[in-house]
């Protein structure tokens, strides 16, 4: 158990800050694009809806296939690391991010984006004629009000980030140290018949799917009440 453990070590810490960055990342890009979206009357708003939710019905391979151009040294991805003397952003922790950010954005921006279309207009509209700037009203009025929104959305997609695999694997391979995540890490026990490893590892995810699906819910019913 202390071999599994100290071999496990490596792709737990790597999985906890991919999904840390991943979420503090999308906690600024999805604000701002649930925001927009909840507000703005443009008519192309419910393609751009249609293409952050995208990732949920698209197959990861395809996301992570396409990502893997991009990424690589033909694509926009080998240009940006051409500016520190590298070749490919692929199988790379910036990689990983990239993609992770991509694929878990639906599940920061819907919970927000629903939160903030069930704000009442009157609390803003009584803001602004007391003078309040629009920075004022995100911070007095938009943030507490949409607190439940911005807990679903935090809880999402860290969790979701955790359970990445087919995006991640297209993209990052299984580099020991580098690429190498939990979600990786029970594929290469699969591979290699160690069952026993791939059953704990699995089960420890398992029921930190449970715990993050349960903390989710009592959110959403934390949330119904006080609206009543």
């Amino acid at each position: 158990m202390t071999e599994l453990l100290a071999e496990l070590w490596p792709p737990i810490a790597l999985t906890l800050a991919l999904s840390a960055a991943t979420t503090l990342c999308l906690l600024v890009i999805g604000t701002w694009l649930a925001l927009w979206l909840s507000e703005t009357r443009w008519k192309g708003r419910h393609i751009i809806g249609a293409i952050v939710a995208l990732p949920l019905v698209l197959p990861p391979t395809v996301l992570g296939f396409y990502l893997l151009i991009a990424l690589g040294p033909s694509g926009p991805g080998g240009m940006l690391a051409g500016l520190w003397g590298g070749r490919t952003l692929a199988f790379s922790f910036p990689g990983l991010l990239i993609g992770s950010i991509l694929y878990s954005l639906p599940f920061m921006v819907h919970p927000l984006r629903t939160a903030f279309e069930a704000l009442p207009r009157e609390h803003a509209e009584v803001a602004y004629l007391f003078g309040a700037s629009r920075w004022q009203r995100f911070w007095w009025i938009i943030v507490p009000l949409s607190r439940s929104g911005y807990l679903t959305g935090l809880v999402l997609t860290f969790a979701h980030t955790i359970g990445e695999f087919g995006v991640v694997l297209m993209i990052g391979g299984n580099i020991p140290g580098r690429t190498k995540v939990l979600s990786i890490a029970i594929y290469d026990y699969v591979e290699r018949l160690e069952w026993q490893s791939a059953h704990i590892v699995s089960l420890g995810l398992v029921v930190f799917g449970l715990v993050a699906v349960t903390a989710m819910l009592m959110v959403d019913r934390g949330g119904a009440h006080r609206n009543l």
